[in-house]
């Protein structure tokens, strides 16, 4: 872990703060830029990743984030049965202004502009997750409830059948 974070993390750390205290962004050694190489950094099982994904509302244009479940691949057709978002994959230079993180990195929170939220339903059933925290190589631990009153997001079924 390193002793001081990186701006991109200690920018997360400083939005967790306002909410929580007890809250701290970890910055590993190893990358964390997936779900697999996230597991291996913090030692847990890669379902207990929330993995931030961001998708663009083809009506709208607006960017959706959908934290999924390390191991799930997401449903996006049900995503729009639900919430009527038709998503798409969104483009890095968009997510990178829209968020202020790159992809690989994207946190929960803190970004540049208020995104709509999605939180794969799947999460709940895990009494710790690791989210991003701004960089490839930094977390924060969290607890599904926690994700939510961060996020404010709508806790859906994302994953896509197998």
């Amino acid at each position: 872990m390193a002793e001081e974070l990186s701006r991109s993390a200690q920018k997360v750390q400083e939005y967790l703060s306002k909410f929580d205290s007890s809250l701290e962004v970890m910055e590993l050694a190893g990358s964390t830029r997936t779900a697999q190489d996230a597991a291996d950094s913090v030692g847990c099982s890669v379902a207990q990743i929330a993995k931030s994904l961001v998708f663009q509302d083809k009506n709208s244009d607006e960017l959706v984030l959908v934290i999924a479940s390390g191991i799930n691949r997401v449903d996006t057709k049900k995503i729009a049965k639900t919430t009527g978002s038709n998503l798409k994959q969104a483009k890095a230079d968009l997510v990178k202004e829209k968020t202020g993180f790159a992809i690989g990195g994207i946190p929960p929170v803190g970004h540049a502009e208020p995104l709509k939220t999605v939180l794969d339903e799947d999460l709940q059933h895990y009494e710790t997750i690791w989210a991003a925290a701004g960089t490839p190589f930094a977390v924060v631990k969290l607890t599904p409830e926690l994700l939510w009153s961060l996020t404010g997001g709508t806790w859906l079924d994302v994953r896509q059948e197998r």
